[in-house]
């Protein structure tokens, strides 16, 4: 019964039939669909993203299908998809293990192994699931970075006059912009920093209030560089 279930539905042919060929397509797209609504559970992403991780086993899987054996085919579809590689923008570590898992099992269904992929697929969603629940290689720093921007009058000395601040509540930090606003009147400055633990972000933009005369202050999660591995 195993054998059977993890056995090529081409049973040793490589002619495609019309059967075989919707069992392929549409066994990658229900496993890509669930792949995506398990990478949902414990990561944001956009619905293009979720969309892409859906269509992409079946797209591979059509694409192994016609090529069936054929070294030429093979070349050129190895150029097409280089072709795309250059016109995608970068993704984050997870979007791009995300991307090659749903490839491998685009590769599984098109050489006829639903059973392989589905296991495939199975085997790596409950890894994934299972390293975000156990947070393996996070020490809550991903939490505490945070980019900080501060509107301060044109008089005011920005270089040194928020350094005792950061010493008491940030582990780390880094001025990454500087601009003027409001016809030159007023600077506004941006920062990297890592709060530290025990940190009170509420008191921290209090006290930063104090010295930036209660103008603007905007304390948000610092998003991961895209292509970041």
């Amino acid at each position: 019964m195993t054998d059977n279930i993890f056995s090529s539905i081409f049973s040793g042919t490589t002619e495609i039939t019309t059967s075989t060929f919707f069992a392929c397509i549409i066994a990658a797209l229900v496993i890509g669909t669930a792949m995506a609504l398990v990478y949902r559970i414990k990561n944001s992403s956009s619905q293009s993203f979720l969309v892409t991780l859906s269509v992409i086993p079946a797209a591979v899987a059509m694409v192994i299908m016609l090529v069936n054996g054929d070294f030429g085919t093979g070349v050129a579809v190895a150029g097409a998809f280089g072709l795309i590689r250059f016109r995608s923008a970068p993704g984050t570590a997870k979007e791009i293990a995300a991307i090659f898992t749903a490839m491998g099992v685009g590769l599984a269904c098109g050489v006829g192994y639903i059973g392989y992929a589905a296991a495939f697929a199975a085997i790596m969603c409950g890894a994934m699931l299972l390293y975000g629940f156990i947070g393996i290689g996070s020490d809550g720093s991903d939490e505490r970075q945070k980019k900080l921007s501060i509107t301060i009058p044109e008089n005011l000395d920005y270089s040194r006059v928020f350094d005792d601040l950061f010493e008491k509540y940030t582990v780390s930090h880094k001025l990454v912009n500087v601009k003027t606003t409001n016809m030159g009147s007023l600077f506004k400055l941006t920062y990297d920093v890592e709060l530290k633990s025990d940190a009170s972000e509420k008191s921290f933009i209090d006290e930063l209030r104090c010295r930036n005369a209660n103008l603007e202050i905007s304390l948000h999660r610092r998003e991961s560089a895209v292509g970041e591995l």
